[in-house]
């Protein structure tokens, strides 16, 4: 079904030749959901421009298959500014690219898929509010990071997503230093349905 509707309603309506390679991409970034990637990286492994996988990842999202999660900075010095993560509308749908549809409790990418699931959520859960919000992660060059930041009516609010939260999540120091009245949550398997639909 995933390979029907990618070469038959997407791949052919835009009339793309090389439908082999944007299949292979969209697998690339499965593997790679809630990294950062380098499109120059992607290029090479696939054999295309860095140009063609913007271009590629740009008609991927405009058929609502992934999106993407800039990096958030005020001071590109410290701070990661240029990066971009991408994710999946639908966990299944990546499932199916990698063809992978185990039973959680049995899987290596736990982490990856608890934090595509909560972020494709907050963001259907804010569209169906018709809250106008952007999204962003954060890190800076200490590898200090932040897996959402929301902002909204210029406020920051900043999330961590812990699947098996042994200790209680703190704000990275580097954050709260340099974003002082951003709020911050940890979302668990405790507190994550308010989160995504109160």
């Amino acid at each position: 079904m995933v390979q029907s509707y990618l070469l038959k309603d997407i791949l052919a309506f835009e009339g793309i030749r090389q439908s082999d390679k944007i299949v292979k991409l969209l697998r690339l970034i499965a593997f790679q959901a809630g990294n950062e990637v380098s499109y120059n990286e992607l290029g090479n492994q696939l054999g295309i421009s860095k140009n063609t996988v913007e271009n590629y990842l740009d008609l991927l999202s405009k058929v609502f298959l992934i999106y993407r999660l800039p990096a958030y900075s005020t001071n590109p010095r410290k701070e990661i500014s240029k990066s971009s993560k991408w994710y999946f509308v639908d966990n299944g749908i990546r499932n199916a690219i990698i063809t992978d549809l185990r039973q959680v409790s049995i899987r290596q990418d736990v982490r990856s898929l608890w934090e595509n699931y909560l972020i494709s959520e907050r963001i259907k859960r804010n569209s169906y509010l018709q809250e106008h919000v952007q999204y962003y992660f954060w890190r800076n060059y200490n590898q200090q990071e932040i897996d959402l930041i929301e902002l909204k009516a210029g406020e920051l609010h900043a999330y961590e997503f812990k699947f098996n939260a042994s200790k209680k999540a703190r704000v990275p120091p580097a954050f709260s230093g340099s974003y002082p009245d951003a709020g911050f949550q940890c979302i668990t398997k405790d507190n994550y349905l308010d989160w995504i639909s109160g």
